[in-house]
């Protein structure tokens, strides 16, 4: 078919791109690469897995819930984990809850078959947004139950184009769709895709479970000192700027940034917007803190008074809203937040402020950080909005239950 050779042409050329970039000194593109090498005499594992995929380590989050009550429920059950790109793997390769965690293979029709011999899963669990066509056709085919979890759907995906009939196809192959909202319901069933139903979003029971799970962060309260702090996470240069542009120093306050990337040349960025911030590896009193390692961001959210989520003022968009939301914080974030329904939600109901441009931050920050009544009312909308949706998780086991699918 024409569409599944323009398919295969397009990972071919994916691939290619990956290694012109890791031959340029990518150091992402190389651990895509590296990671994928050889992978036929990596991968060992009992037949009759459970197989989990995540495209990154966002997915990955959102997904978590689902898995790890299906470890607690099924404890014998072996779980496969897999990544598509390097910043979920690298972050939880030794993710205790997965037996085995390893990079998916590209998606080539003998990749596929191979993968799924090698592992003859007793059900896969796609999250989100995965649609790899000669994955799922080979699971289709062996007959291995398949979900999607969270799923999303928006008009401008290729489901609802006039060229995408290999992807509505697609779709079809899911056992079963748990979707976040109403509107990917009814965008589904325009097509004639009935094997769907609304579940929720798993991330809201993710980040309540933060409330329990989070432990304290070394040395953060002993920085903040009493002050009131702004706490903002997965941020990129462009947030930066704009953080850097409201921010002055200021006795009764501190700046804590996490930003999205901590390689080395971006801290020094970092460190030029902000002259004279204090590193996390390195800790010390301070009015800004740059924290420069990964994975505990979401319990840093706790000590904030304000927070900001990064991402909004780039076109893929914001972060996790919802992490800081769920310690009961105001959120704010930039203008690009569309393909997050969660951001319109918290907005709607005053527990998230969009800004747009500096004035805007300038004015948003000041008055949430002098008004003690404005910012407890947004950060208590924030948190009840979390309450509210959490569930997801359930449904989907009861589901897994219902239909026997793990014997």
């Amino acid at each position: 078919m024409v569409d599944t050779l323009v398919y295969n042409i397009g990972i071919r050329l994916y691939r290619a791109g990956v290694s012109l970039a890791a031959f340029t000194g990518n150091a992402k593109a190389r651990l895509w690469l590296e990671g994928r090498k050889d992978w036929r005499k990596k991968i060992h594992v009992d037949a009759g897995v459970i197989w989990v995929h995540a495209a990154s380590l966002g997915e990955f989050e959102q997904g978590r819930p689902v898995l790890e009550a299906i470890h607690n429920k099924y404890p014998d059950s072996r779980i496969v984990l897999t990544f598509f790109s390097p910043s979920g793997y690298e972050v939880r390769k030794n993710y205790p809850v997965a037996d085995h965690i390893f990079y998916l293979p590209l998606d080539t029709r003998q990749n596929a078959r191979d993968f799924i011999a090698i592992l003859q899963p007793k059900l896969a669990i796609f999250i989100k947004y995965e649609f790899w066509y000669h994955y799922l056709t080979a699971l289709y085919k062996n007959n291995i139950p398949v979900l999607l979890i969270s799923g999303i759907f928006r008009p401008d995906q290729a489901f609802f184009k006039f060229y995408g009939g290999m992807f509505r196809r697609l779709l079809k192959k899911f056992n079963w769709l748990f979707v976040q909202n109403e509107a990917s319901l009814d965008l589904l069933s325009g097509i004639g895709v009935k094997n769907a139903s609304l579940a929720g979003d798993t991330r809201f029971d993710r980040v309540w479970d933060l409330l329990e799970e989070a432990p304290p962060v070394p040395g953060i309260k002993e920085f903040i000192a009493g002050r009131k702090a702004v706490i903002a996470g997965s941020t990129w240069h462009a947030d930066e700027v704009v953080l850097a542009g409201w921010w002055q120093e200021r006795a009764d306050r501190c700046l804590i940034i996490a930003p999205h990337e901590v390689d080395e040349s971006h801290i020094q960025q970092l460190l030029g917007l902000f002259p004279g911030a204090v590193r996390y590896s390195s800790l010390r009193p301070g009015s800004v803190l740059i924290i420069d390692n990964v994975g505990i961001l979401s319990a840093l959210y706790r000590y904030a008074a304000v927070t900001y989520v990064g991402g909004g003022f780039g076109k893929e968009g914001i972060h996790n809203i919802l992490e800081p939301a769920t310690y009961s914080k105001p959120v704010v974030f930039g203008p690009v937040f569309n393909k997050f329904p969660e951001a319109a939600g918290l907005l709607a109901l005053g527990g998230a402020i969009s800004v747009d441009h500096q004035f805007a931050m300038n004015r948003e920050m000041e008055a949430l950080l002098e008004d003690e009544s404005l910012c407890a009312r947004t950060g208590q909308i924030a948190g009840r909005y979390v309450a509210d949706n959490k569930g997801a998780t359930g449904k989907i086991l009861h589901y897994i239950q219902e239909k026997n699918l793990i014997r």
